[in-house]
C-alpha cells in the first residue's frame, strides 16, 4: 500500500463504527475508454450486470486498503495511484446485507491492461467502455440501478470535475 500515490485532496472517508463500506476503481485504458466486468448471472446481488472493480472494505481495512487489495484480486494489476475521489454514496442491495455506504475513484494501474486476471467464478467477461459504448452499461439494470453507468460516463466524457 505504501507505494501508492493519492492525489493532492483526495477525500478517503473512514467508516464508523458498524457502517459497512465498499469500494469501486474506475480504471482508464490509454485510449480514455473505462474497464468494466459483468458479474455472474448466478450472483446473488446486481447478477449479470456491468460493474466495477471493487467490492466490500473488511473490517480494519481502510478504504485504500480495501481498493488496492480489490484490484489485485479482480484483475491481478496493482493499483498505484488515486486520483479523484468521484463520488461518495448510499444503497441497499436485494441480497439482506442492509445499507452500505460506497467510496468511488478514478486510479492508475500497473499491468497488462489486455490481459485482467478475472476472477471468473465471479465475472463472466469483461470490456472497455467509451462514450460510445456507455449504453451497455444498463444491461439489466432496473431504472434507477445507473451509478456504474453515471460514473463512468462522468469520467469518459471528461467533465471538468475530473482533474488531471
Amino acid at each position: 500500500m505504501s507505494s501508492v500515490i493519492v492525489d493532492p485532496g483526495v477525500d478517503v472517508p473512514v467508516p464508523a463504527q458498524g457502517e459497512l463500506w465498499t469500494v469501486g476503481a474506475v480504471i482508464l485504458n490509454e485510449r480514455g475508454e473505462a474497464f468494466a466486468q459483468k458479474r455472474s448471472a448466478d450472483r446473488r446481488l446486481f447478477p449479470d450486470t456491468w460493474d466495477l472493480v471493487g467490492g466490500h472494505v473488511e473490517p480494519g481495512e481502510t478504504l485504500l486498503a480495501a481498493l488496492a487489495r480489490e484490484v489485485a484480486e479482480e484483475t491481478g494489476w496493482r493499483l498505484c495511484r488515486v486520483r479523484t475521489l468521484l463520488g461518495v454514496s448510499a444503497w441497499t442491495g436485494d441480497d439482506g446485507g442492509g445499507l452500505r455506504h460506497e467510496a468511488d475513484y478514478l486510479v492508475e494501474v500497473d499491468g497488462d491492461l489486455d490481459r485482467p486476471a478475472l476472477e471468473w467464478s465471479k465475472h463472466s467477461a469483461y470490456g472497455w467502455f467509451g462514450p460510445a459504448d456507455l449504453h451497455r452499461l444498463t444491461e439489466n439494470r432496473a431504472p434507477g440501478e445507473l451509478l456504474v453507468h453515471d460514473l463512468i460516463a462522468q469520467v469518459v466524457r471528461g467533465l471538468p470535475e475530473i482533474g488531471t
